[in-house]
């Protein structure tokens, strides 16, 4: 039976109510009593005394009115007499009335009756015969005497009648008193005994109470310092709403628990699939590692792929897999064909809960079964299935393992597709390996030529044909050669699009989860998502290195002279490189000389870049010591050394030195070559792709200027940049802005804007609501940069509305023409983003709507283009939601 608090308050309230009650009713009745007695002394006994005082004024009326009329002889005295003689016998009936319950009373007042009688007959009755004895003076006298001693018996009866009656009063005063003391010692009574029923009731009912919820508290407690172990539960004996706390409890850490799991098993499998190069061993990974999962006795997993010019799905790895089968673990599927193609069309995941016998046989060593749940399930990139995996269980897979599921296919689409990238990668570079050897054999056979034209001069005229045709070999080689370079060109431009693609909804999105706004993420997923959001940052810049090297091979990396202030530069490395000091305890110094100018003519972006890869070396290789960086000017005897070509300009100097690892003599010359380090086996301990320092070299030389080297192995290294100060373009600054997309480092402007000598965050602009309620669209076939991008917008108060293509986006313009501003991607299906902009501007309605290009190809050429087809500005991906938003802001405020 269920007892609950409340229940058990409102009994413990009534029990109050019914004692108190049952006091108040008590003394009422206690009161009604004495006041019965308090009346009754009131009014009987003034009533007593008051028909006392009457009874002998009477008779002293009588006795006076009859001695004047016996002295005077005058009738007027009689009137007394005669008044008292009517009234006396009412107040003698009224007082034996009132004194009936008396005994005593009530012969005290016969005999004053008698008295009263016997005076009467004594004076003779009447008024005459009064009279007629008073000529015999002897009568007179005797008569007067013997009546007058009636007189004064009556007043002695009635004395000790009134006496008496007192003493009856003071009887009853004395118990009305009496009953007042005990009235008062009942209250006292009773409520000491309501106090202790109340205390007791409350004792009774808080300890059934708060017992509970203490039983509760000490479990949770318990629970809370078990380092995070679910599996314990709280019991409680008590049915009330404390049991409910407590169910509710325990089902809270039955969820708690589940998603717990669900993330350690999801990380497993992401920390599992790290690393993997190939798609055969991602594939066997993968299957052993979902049979686990899962409980699954068999499995299958496809690849998307062509057999025989069709697409469809081929079989890539099994777990327990039974050749001898035809049927199970085919080895091919066509788009359509079974429920493997089927899947592959539906892109939905296929339970099968009710598996006849015959469908598949699980074997051991021991004996066969059948199935008794068969899933297939798709993984998806793009919206397209790039590959299938089957799974054959003797146990029904539960709804925690299909929402496991969910979770990992949302991760293992980019994984799979990775990978796939990866080998494609992996091909193309080899093909570019092979084309660059064999233009180098045909380099050092066209020099071994020359060496034989050379000695065979003499027969230049019999050899002019062959050196003609050589020649012509020549420039057909330097055709393919730039044909190369165009190819691999529209290759990173091609692999920058497909990587940047996705890490800019991992960068958003590990970005928003990282500030956590909403709070609720524990500190450990903030974590997580700061490691996600640090990781595609360095991919990020893996992608920007990879491209700024193709750019400076390319002869295609321009550089923007503007006045860079020097004094900044010091403020700008510490910001970046002074909590990695602290992180790894090590002395992080910079010292400027006093000779230094305040402003010095160089590429800002590009001098920023050559120092982040400096000290990002030097904190890598260091483990403990110092990290020194030295700003100076060259003396005239360094630039003529060094730079005889900047002989009439500045140079500047900055030396960056480390107490690291060194580097052997030996290397000291590899490590300014691309792809290459000191230490280049397979399991080094530094990581890295080895640009830096080779793209470092290749901007110093577009700046004008060489980085030198000197290292002591075992003692430390110093690279020293120097880079003269070069004549500025009209007005000082950059006329054009042809590389604002494109993909670099971080330098001093991309996030800080500097104002009257501050420094003043690009997203604190004083306006907490500058974005409400203000309509975007975005137009992006990409699902995740869309969800990433309109959680990020929501917060800010924009109205976000959607559009997958170049199409979607005309029609929603024309149902919603109050758009403020398009955010457009440029490679989309069905219409993309250069055609869609060019039909917006065609209608004038829209001439003057703001449209902002996103793209991730980041070439040179990419923002000429989208501004010609009628962008009005232009912004790379992975986008930087602070500069996204700043840039909105610009052309919202128009």
């Amino acid at each position: 039976m269920r007892f609950g608090i409340r229940a058990k308050i409102m009994i413990g309230y009534a029990f109050i109510i019914f004692c108190l009650t049952l006091s108040f009713v008590l003394v009422n009745q206690q009161l009604a009593a004495m006041q019965r007695d308090r009346n009754y002394v009131i009014e009987h006994d003034f009533a007593v005394n008051r028909e006392a005082n009457l009874l002998e004024k009477y008779v002293m009326d009588m006795e006076n009115g009859q001695r004047g009329y016996l002295l005077t002889g005058e009738v007027k005295y009689l009137e007394p007499y005669t008044t008292g003689q009517t009234k006396w016998r009412d107040s003698f009936n009224q007082l034996k009335e009132l004194t009936s319950d008396t005994p005593v009373q009530e012969k005290n007042l016969i005999a004053l009756k008698e008295t009263i009688e016997n005076w009467l007959i004594q004076t003779g009755g009447t008024m005459p015969t009064m009279r007629n004895g008073l000529e015999n003076e002897s009568y007179f006298n005797f008569t007067f005497f013997i009546t007058h001693q009636n007189i004064l018996d009556i007043r002695s009866q009635l004395s000790r009648f009134r006496s008496l009656e007192m003493g009856f009063v003071k009887e009853r005063a004395a118990h009305l008193d009496a009953q007042n003391k005990m009235l008062t010692n009942s209250l006292f009574v009773m409520l000491g005994l309501v106090l202790i029923f109340s205390l007791l009731a409350a004792l009774v009912i808080s300890r059934s109470i708060v017992g509970t919820i203490k039983q509760v508290t000490k479990s949770i407690i318990k629970l809370s310092s078990m380092k995070r172990d679910r599996s314990k539960r709280i019991h409680v004996t008590m049915n009330d709403e404390v049991k409910d706390l407590a169910d509710a409890t325990n089902a809270l850490l039955e969820s708690q628990e589940e998603i717990e799991w669900q993330q350690r098993k999801l990380t497993e499998v992401v920390h599992m699939l790290q690393g993997i190069s190939d798609l055969e061993t991602l594939g066997t990974c993968f299957i052993r590692k979902s049979a686990e999962l899962f409980g699954a006795s068999f499995g299958v997993f496809y690849i998307r792929s062509v057999h025989e010019s069709k697409a469809g799905m081929m079989r890539l790895a099994a777990y327990a897999a039974m050749e001898e089968s035809a049927e199970a673990g085919k080895p091919f599927f066509h788009i359509g064909e079974g429920l493997i193609g089927q899947c592959a069309i539906e892109k939905r995941i296929v339970h099968l809960t009710h598996v006849p016998e015959t469908y598949i046989r699980l074997k051991s060593g021991l004996g066969s079964a059948s199935a008794q749940s068969v899933l297939i399930v798709p993984i998806i990139h793009n919206q397209e299935v790039i590959a299938i995996m089957e799974l054959a269980s003797f146990d029904k897979f539960t709804s925690l393992q299909l929402s496991l599921m969910d979770d990992i296919l949302e991760v293992l689409g980019t994984i799979v597709h990775s990978v796939q990238t990866r080998v494609e990668v992996e091909r193309l570079l080899r093909e570019y390996q092979v084309m660059t050897e064999e233009l180098q054999s045909q380099q050092e056979e066209l020099y071994r030529t020359n060496e034989q034209l050379e000695e065979r001069n003499r027969y230049a005229d019999e050899r002019s044909r062959e050196l003609e045709y050589m020649k012509v070999s020549f420039e057909e080689h330097a055709i393919q050669l730039e044909l190369s370079s165009r190819y691999k060109s529209e290759f990173l431009a091609n692999m920058s699009h497909e990587l940047r693609t996705p890490l800019n909804s991992i960068l958003i999105l590990s970005q928003m989860l990282q500030e956590n706004n909403s709070k609720t993420l524990t500190h450990d997923e903030q974590e997580y998502a700061r490691v996600i959001h640090s990781s595609g940052n360095d991919l990020l810049l893996l992608i920007n290195d990879i491209l700024d090297l193709s750019k400076v091979e390319a002869g295609k990396l321009d550089i923007h002279i503007g006045e860079l202030r020097v004094d900044w530069l010091p403020e700008l490395l510490l910001s970046q490189f002074e909590k990695v000091a602290e992180q790894r305890k090590l002395t992080f110094r910079i010292e400027m000389d006093a000779q230094m100018p305040k402003i010095f003519n160089t590429d800002e972006q590009r001098l920023s870049q050559i120092l982040k890869n400096l000290l990002s070396n030097a904190f890598k290789f260091t483990h403990e010591g110092s990290i020194h960086v030295e700003f100076r000017m060259c003396s005239v005897e360094q630039i003529v050394e060094l730079l005889p070509s900047a002989m009439h300009r500045q140079v500047m100097a900055v030396s960056v030195k480390d107490t690291g690892i060194g580097i052997p003599t030996d290397k000291q010359e590899v490590i300014f070559e691309p792809f290459l380090q000191a230490d280049g086996t397979t399991n080094r301990k530094y990581g890295g792709t080895g640009l830096g320092l080779s793209i470092s070299r290749e901007l110093a030389r577009l700046l004008g200027g060489c980085i030198l080297m000197q290292s002591v192995e075992g003692e430390g290294s110093t690279f020293t940049l120097y880079v003269p100060s070069l004549p500025p373009l009209i007005g000082g600054t950059n006329a054009t802005h042809k590389e604002v997309a494109a993909a670099t480092a971080n330098t001093i402007s991309d996030y800080i804007i500097r104002e009257n000598g501050k420094t003043i965050s690009a997203r604190e602009d004083g306006d907490g609501n500058r974005f409400k309620d203000r309509k975007v669209l975005v137009v992006d076939d990409d699902v995740r940069n869309v969800f990433a991008l309109c959680n990020a917008f929501e917060q800010e108060g924009i109205i976000v509305s959607v559009a997958q293509n170049g199409q979607e986006c005309l029609e929603l313009l024309g149902k919603d023409p109050s758009i403020e501003l398009i955010l457009m991607d440029i490679m989309m299906p069905v219409m993309d983003g250069y055609e869609a902009m060019r039909l917006i501007r065609k209608n004038n309605q829209y001439a003057d709507v703001p449209i902002i290009a996103l793209t991730a190809k980041a070439m040179k050429q990419d923002r000429e283009i989208c501004l010609q087809a009628g962008a009005s500005d232009y912004i790379s991906k992975p986008l930087h939601m602070s500069q996204l938003l700043s840039l909105m802001h610009v052309w919202l405020s128009k």
